[in-house]
């Protein structure tokens, strides 16, 4: 299981990291709301091929209903908008180094909102370094000028890394073991509807891509950036707790110069050796630690369990 969850962890950042390059390239095109509606729209429907196929059925009660409502705003409507919205006033490097901030915004909401998420300091300090990289990494487009000409964009990103944090910390608080598949589904079902709303009633007349291009990114992005993507994250939600998980946003800048670098001939120097050792060690210290921290208890739970059986009947 921790290979898998590996596996799924890297895999995760692979493609929400050149999700933003495409979310680039579509947004020239169309306006945010269509962009998210129509990447969305893609993923239901591979998320429900997936359920015909695994024969997952839909929830028979509204009982969490309004928890799936909830993260179809707040995990995906909100951010996905925000972000795409974002790109249009800003780089796609400058918004991945912001989204990558979602750790530092979870570590702080689970603190307060789930008792088995406090932060310790081999925490944070795991945090800071792998955020330390992703500086690094992204140090190229942080100039003045960068900054000040793009503000309500990199605003936009940030909010919509806060509220990636507070669904996150939701979900594992109130949707914790329920099939990462239907999840998915619910939550992107939910989110679709949102942005379709959003898109008739903020971007008059809703306009429909006509490159190529545009439409390649589009699928690409509904059937990776969101139905196989949020297979892949819910499933670390309710493996790993979402601290842990948000840990991915640290991969996106790294993902990203390598796909320059190897698709757009860009050059490799310093920085993308030190930000991704420095990524790394962070995602290391903060699972390591984690990692003991579970072994610990797991044994105190066996001893515990020892001591009681000869109390049984």
């Amino acid at each position: 299981m921790r290979l898998k969850e590996w596996g799924a962890f890297w895999l995760l950042g692979a493609i929400w990291g050149s999700s933003f390059l495409w979310i680039k390239i579509a947004v020239s095109e169309i306006g945010p709301a269509t962009l998210a509606a129509l990447r969305l729209l893609f993923g239901l429907l591979g998320l429900l091929l997936v359920m015909r196929l695994q024969r997952q059925a839909f929830p028979r009660t509204a009982e969490h209903l309004p928890a799936y409502l909830f993260m179809g705003a707040f995990n995906t409507a909100i951010p996905f908008v925000l972000i795409s919205w974002g790109e249009t006033r800003i780089d796609s490097g400058l918004a991945a180094i912001l989204n990558a901030t979602v750790p530092l915004f979870t570590i702080v909401i689970a603190h307060f909102w789930l008792s088995d998420e406090r932060i310790t300091s081999t925490r944070l300090a795991g945090l800071l370094v792998g955020f330390s990289g992703v500086v690094v990494l992204m140090s190229r487009d942080l100039g003045v000028s960068v900054v000040t000409r793009s503000i309500w964009g990199q605003v936009a990103v940030l909010v919509a890394s806060v509220s990636y944090a507070v669904a996150a910390t939701f979900s594992r608080r109130h949707l914790r073991g329920h099939p990462p598949l239907l999840q998915a589904t619910m939550v992107v079902l939910f989110a679709d509807l949102f942005t379709w709303l959003t898109a008739f009633a903020g971007e008059r007349p809703v306009r429909l891509p006509a490159l190529p291009i545009t439409w390649f990114a589009l699928v690409w992005l509904g059937l990776l950036g969101s139905c196989t993507a949020y297979l892949l994250y819910f499933y670390l939600i309710n493996a790993w707790g979402p601290t842990r998980s948000s840990l991915v946003a640290y991969v996106f800048p790294m993902i990203g110069l390598l796909l320059g670098i190897i698709f757009l001939n860009e050059h490799a120097d310093w920085r993308l050796l030190v930000g991704s050792g420095l990524v790394v060690a962070g995602i290391a210290v903060v699972n390591l630690r984690q990692a003991r921290t579970s072994g610990l208890r797991s044994g105190s739970g066996h001893a515990a369990v020892e001591r009681k059986q000869p109390q049984e009947p």
